[in-house]
């Protein structure tokens, strides 16, 4: 088997995460992902929000945008826009995506913004040490809640799902085969994909350990599942995780309604025929 170069896609920044970090796994498999899918570091932007997950901005050599905390996918819908024929991707934590930045994780599905949204799942905020995120389970202690989390956790992927984007999965990471699977299918899908990653955090997580996560996991066999499949699945047996595509939809993706953007993206189109003129009067 022809081992596939990654090199390329290296900044001359290694990684800094913790040894044994999931996030390793996260960024070999997007790295994969890029290679299989042909892509040249000229050929993807990515965003990154706050956390140990977007550090990978120094780590990475493509474009980026290190956008502030919560707000990675309300970049990408804004480079997305101007640019809707190239690959965005958002990178970020459970803090950012589904804590600060869940208001726009909900849009993204309203509208099928045509992005991709990896989501680096570790139910911590671990930059910070250590505190609960909205995944964090009932009961959790941390260093936010010493006596155990009392609220049940943000069911960031049913919420996605009952909004109807494209594409919906899950994923571990140190099964980086089949991420990197999920990620390619995820960039190809036209709308809006979210990908949720199960990550150990060895430093600060000490119940969802590698040996946790192996008694629990397991993959699903279609590729994708209807909405009522989908949330039945996600509302099984807690210690049963499974991993896979849990969903798709056929519905267009937002720009795919605007005649606006038929022909070429905004940021090529010419703006020298371009009049304002009655608009600044209607506020003058």
């Amino acid at each position: 088997m022809t081992k596939i170069q990654t090199n390329k896609y290296n900044s001359k920044i290694p990684p800094t995460w913790c040894k044994g970090c999931g996030n390793f796994g996260i960024f070999s498999a997007l790295k994969q992902a890029f290679a299989k899918l042909g892509f040249t570091p000229d050929d993807v932007c990515l965003t990154y929000d706050v956390g140990c997950s977007s550090n990978m901005a120094d780590f990475l050599a493509t474009y980026g945008f290190h956008s502030l905390h919560g707000r990675t996918i309300s970049t990408a819908i804004g480079l997305h826009l101007a640019h809707h024929q190239f690959s965005i991707i958002a990178i970020g934590g459970d803090g950012g995506i589904y804590g600060e930045g869940v208001e726009h994780l909900i849009e993204a599905a309203r509208g099928n913004f045509d992005i991709t949204a990896i989501v680096h799942n570790n139910f911590l905020y671990s930059l910070t040490t250590g505190q609960k995120s909205p995944t964090a389970q009932k009961g959790l202690k941390s260093k936010s809640t010493p006596f155990g989390v009392l609220e049940v956790p943000f069911e960031a992927l049913k919420t996605a799902i009952i909004h109807d984007p494209s594409f919906v999965a899950r994923g571990y990471a140190l099964e980086t085969a089949h991420l990197t699977d999920l990620i390619i299918k995820g960039i190809k899908t036209k709308g809006f994909s979210l990908i949720d990653v199960l990550q150990p955090c060895i430093t600060f997580n000490k119940r969802q350990t590698p040996g946790w996560y192996k008694k629990r996991l397991y993959k699903l066999e279609k590729d994708g599942y209807s909405q009522n499949e989908a949330l039945k699945i996600l509302s099984q047996d807690p210690n049963k995780l499974a991993i896979g595509v849990l969903y798709r939809s056929d519905r267009k993706a937002y720009h795919e309604h605007l005649p606006q953007l038929s022909d070429a993206p905004l940021i090529k189109q010419s703006i020298e025929k371009v009049g304002i003129e009655k608009l600044i009067k209607e506020f003058v």
